[in-house]
């Protein structure tokens, strides 16, 4: 065994210097025992608590896993390959590196490989389950006679890593990464051998190239020119002509033998481009809210002069790609299809940053009976803002990610005294455990020189010896201090406090390279698009991560903290990690376009990713509110991402009720406020209808009330426009959008939105403009929306109103109309029953076998109202079914539809009863204007959008329509 190679760069400070200066950043490096201040806070390099270690007392520096040519600075952690330097579990060897398209493992004689592509699934649809594409060898390469007692790690890029095996006489050094087809060899002291899984069958040799394939996947060994490969048996090798490298490559599978080796001949003119560096690199465009991507490869030519290599793309990248065309053949992987791009040495992603927010405005919850409501919540938080259940770094993180809700909720409507408790709360919190004052143990930070990390102690959840979580614990702290930075700018300054924050930002994911203290963006998996939790990815299954929203908390408080004390640096690294891992959780934990799920796991978003495959299950609970609550809190308004497909989000919400066995019953609050950024109306109405509710731990009934009550004026997130400002946002309502920007800064500002509107901020205010201020209803029925813009701004374009006629018609009969056996609307009748038909497919907004209800020859003045119903339906204990309406109107009753309203289909509960169907659903789509009826005609349509079972509908004296005439 080498001997541990010292931490050089902290060695050397120590000894030579009393501060490191970095970003323009002053940070004193201390000897043992000494306090290390950064403006006006520090933290300890003295031990207070628990440390990381891997295997054993003997891994307390992780650099004797390494050898001296990795690079100096931090070791990387929480990474897919992490086992291999971390050895939490296994002191010689790793757990399974699932790098995709193929996974490894390490051995004492080599590098194993598996192209897996059937999934082991258990559970079942409705219950706790997972999938999984388990390491199952196919190939084995090494060294002939290699007996290596341990794997190193000789070196490592943004997303590759090379092992390394020597047992004195013989050497193999292997470089293996994500999106990587080929894996790369360098070897010393004997042949190249591959052993196989059983006989290969081999389908093409030719000198220096073998094509075999083993398992059903087809691999090629390439060996340098003039070398030759030699089969026996389950084992391949070549003397490589004493030239020491070679590749070995997994193809894509193929449907016929030609294309098989055409492919093999278009990958050997890129087999000896070894793949020695990767890199990205980014660019966030304010003006257009645009982040560009690179992903490039730096090549070493071992023979020939080609410089390009072959990659293969996930989802969320290929989606994105921007000037590259991806070949035909794709990888199947845990993440879904890979494509194919092919003699490149870099690809570019662009997509659209669609902005954040401090928090929701303030348009339906700032007057009335709704801010009365809403300042009772926030007068009996303002005492205890935090209300925090623990002490340590976890706990303490989410009591200020509650007071930080209630601060901004509080400054909206101008309630100051909950504000100024929520945010002296934070400043007293967060002051504390950035000074580490002598004999201190509790509430502080130690940095870790051997492992390159800051550990807040009370540590929790192995965010000490593990190294977990960081990113989760730390982005409350974030996100919070970017809060009092609005109203305190003096805290947050580096020479008092600031430079503790940054700290925080970079041990979780240091943005800068130039800072050896902390690995590069540590976190987060830069080519998989999203973080790992586990700091030592020691799992048969690879890294995991769970709560990828607040990983999503972490990046959006970079982008806070940046905005507002103007690190544009810091605001663009929350940008990239923001944008980025957005489009992964819409892959991999929500499969919203359904197609990276394996058919038969049955589910429609998971609690966990793995890294080879995905769980509908937590760490700690088996309930589904808590499985697909874990992914949708901390609700701020940097969530909004997760209503970028409002679709989905009902989708996910029904399968929650479906799992469920019903409505949630526990962290209601955080899965209302979800449903809310799909349909405001019934999430409204599920809030007003359980007022005695449990708040989840890190949220304020004033902030669940805040977040829903305005969605349902504010309508969905509309991801067509974005803005030239990162805080901002636009939403639509029934066709109309809002506006949103928000300016944390000292003086006012002008947002410009891709669409030409244009709208003026005041310094340190949150504006908009179009906003719906509908009332939502409450408890006991509804109030329907109304059009009125929002008090805060005028409307860019005034919302459209129908008056009624000077004199209207003569009224013909009641506007309110009761659904009828036979198929009439009209005065109520004696209660009955009517049948809607199963669906049997997916119907959603196309009437299909409907029951039809019509009134004709109407006369009735036109009151400016919406139309409102309340449906009788029992599916009884049927699973899944929804039934939709259609209203529409012939205002003259010329046979000409005039206006047609189709309204978001209602999931019934599998429970016999009735259940009320009301235009809370929301609209689906409406088109034309409604006006006076005049000998016009109303028909109701009612038939099942989804479902396999029929539905009870009540006639007679039971379904209402109400109609919007006097």
């Amino acid at each position: 065994m080498k001997p541990p190679v010292p931490h050089r760069r902290w060695a050397l400070a120590a000894a030579t210097a009393l501060a490191l200066v970095v970003g323009g950043l002053t940070i004193p490096v201390t000897r043992a025992a000494e306090a290390a201040p950064v403006g006006a806070g520090s933290y300890t390099t003295t031990p207070v608590g628990a440390l990381p270690t891997g295997c054993g007392a003997m891994s307390s520096n992780p650099r004797q896993f390494a050898t001296a040519n990795a690079p100096a600075g931090a070791v990387p952690t929480n990474d897919w390959w992490s086992s291999l330097l971390f050895k939490r579990t296994d002191c010689a060897f790793s757990e399974p590196l699932h790098a995709h398209p193929t996974s490894y493992d390490t051995f004492t004689d080599g590098l194993g490989f598996s192209a897996n592509s059937t999934p082991a699934i258990s559970g079942t649809a409705n219950g706790v389950g997972e999938y999984h594409y388990p390491y199952v060898q196919d190939i084995r390469v090494g060294v002939a006679g290699l007996a290596a007692p341990q794997v190193k790690v000789d070196g490592w890029t943004d997303w590759t890593v090379s092992p390394y095996w020597s047992d004195g006489a013989r050497t193999l050094r292997a470089t293996i990464g994500h999106g990587l087809p080929f894996a790369y060899f360098q070897a010393s002291g004997g042949d190249a051998v591959i052993g196989t899984s059983g006989t290969a069958d081999v389908w093409s040799t030719g000198g220096a190239t073998i094509g075999f394939r083993v398992n059903g996947h087809d691999y090629v060994a390439y060996a340098p020119s003039g070398a030759t490969w030699t089969v026996s048996g389950g084992r391949i090798s070549s003397t490589l002509a004493g030239r020491g490298y070679f590749s070995v490559a997994l193809l894509p599978p193929t449907a016929s033998a030609t294309e098989r080796a055409d492919l093999a001949t278009t990958y050997g003119r890129y087999a000896h481009a070894h793949v020695t560096g990767t890199r990205v690199s980014y660019a966030y465009d304010p003006a257009t809210n645009g982040l560009s991507t690179t992903y490039a490869f730096t090549t070493t030519a071992r023979e020939g002069t080609a410089t390009q290599t072959v990659v293969s793309l996930y989802p969320h990248q290929w989606k994105s790609l921007a000037g590259s065309t991806p070949i035909t053949p794709t990888y199947p992987s845990a993440r879904g299809r890979m494509k194919v791009l092919t003699g490149v040495n870099q690809f570019r992603t662009a997509m659209a940053f669609q902005g954040v927010l401090p928090e929701l405005p303030a348009v339906g919850d700032g007057s009335g009976a709704d801010l009365a409501t809403l300042t009772s919540h926030l007068a009996a938080a303002r005492s205890n803002p935090m209300d925090q259940r623990g002490n340590d770094t976890y706990w303490t993180g989410k009591g200020l990610g509650r007071a930080a809700r209630l601060a901004e909720v509080a400054d909206l409507v101008n309630d100051t005294a909950t504000r100024d408790s929520a945010l002296n709360a934070i400043r007293s919190t967060l002051t504390d455990w950035f000074t580490a004052s002598s004999g201190k143990t509790q509430k502080l930070f130690y940095y870790d020189a051997n492992w390159g990390t800051l550990i807040g102690y009370p540590a929790s959840y192995g965010s000490d010896q593990e190294l977990n979580d960081h990113h989760f614990h730390y982005g409350y702290f974030i996100a919070a201090a970017a809060t009092l930075a609005k109203f305190d700018p003096s805290w947050a300054a580096t020479s008092r406090y600031g430079g503790m924050v940054d700290l925080l930002i970079r041990d979780a994911n240091n943005y800068r390279r130039d800072d050896t203290r902390f690995p590069y963006l540590r976190d987060f998996d830069i080519y998989a698009g999203h973080d790992w939790a586990s700091g030592h990815g020691s799992f048969g299954s690879g890294n995991n991560q769970e709560s990828s929203s607040e990983g999503m908390n972490f990046a959006n408080a970079l982008i806070q903290w940046g905005q507002v004390t103007g690190d544009t640096a810091v605001r663009d690294a929350g940008v990239f990690l923001y944008t980025t891992q957005a489009a992964a959780i819409q892959e991999y934990w929500f499969d919203a376009s359904d197609q990276n799920f394996p058919a038969a796991f049955g589910h429609s978003t998971v609690g966990m990713v793995w890294g080879d495959g995905g769980a509908y299950a937590t760490w700690f609970s088996g309930e589904p509110e808590m499985i697909q609550g874990i992914n949708l809190l901390p609700v701020t308004g940097g969530h909004l991402y997760l209503g970028n497909n409002p679709a989905y989000v009902r989708t996910n919400y029904a399968e929650l009720v479906r799992n469920n066995g019903g409505p949630p019953t526990v962290w209601q609050d955080i899965l209302w406020q979800f449903q809310a950024l799909g349909d405001g109306d019934a999430a409204l109405a599920n809030l007003r209808a359980n007022p005695g509710y449990t708040p989840e731990e890190g949220e304020s009934r004033a902030h669940t009330f805040h977040w829903i009550r305005n969605l349902a004026a504010l309508g969905t997130v509309d991801t067509t426009v974005t803005a030239n400002h990162p805080l901002s946002a636009v939403f639509s309502r029934n066709g109309a959008r809002t506006y949103v920007a928000s300016n944390p800064t000292a003086n006012p500002i002008t947002v410009t939105f891709s669409t030409g509107t244009r709208l003026t901020v005041a310094a340190g205010k949150t504006a908009t403009t179009g906003a719906y201020t509908w009332s939502g209803g409450n408890a006991s029925g509804g109030v329907p929306p109304s059009t009125n813009p929002p008090t805060t701004a005028p409307p860019t374009t005034a919302p459209p109103t129908t008056a009624p006629p000077t004199t209207p018609p003569p009224s013909s009969g009641s506007p309110t109309r009761y659904l009828l056996a036979g198929g009439g609307l009209g005065a109520a009748a004696s209660a009955g029953t009517t049948t809607v038909a199963a669906a049997n497919g997916n119907h959603d907004g196309t009437p299909t076998n409907p029951q039809v209800f019509t009134a004709t020859g109407l006369n009735l003045a036109y009151s400016g109202a919406q139309t409102t119903f309340d449906l009788f339906l029992d599916a009884g204990t049927a699973v899944g079914n929804g039934v939709q309406v259609r209203v529409s109107y012939d205002l003259t009753g010329n046979g000409s539809w005039d206006r047609t309203e189709t309204w978001r289909y209602f999931a019934t509960d599998p429970v016999p009863g009735y259940e009320h169907y009301t235009q809370n659903a929301g609209l689906a789509s409406a088109t034309g204007t409604l006006g006076t009826l005049s000998n016009g005609t109303v028909r109701v349509e009612v038939w099942s959008a989804i479902g396999n079972n029929p539905t009870t509908l009540g006639v007679g004296n039971q379904s209402v329509l109400r109609l919007p005439y006097s």
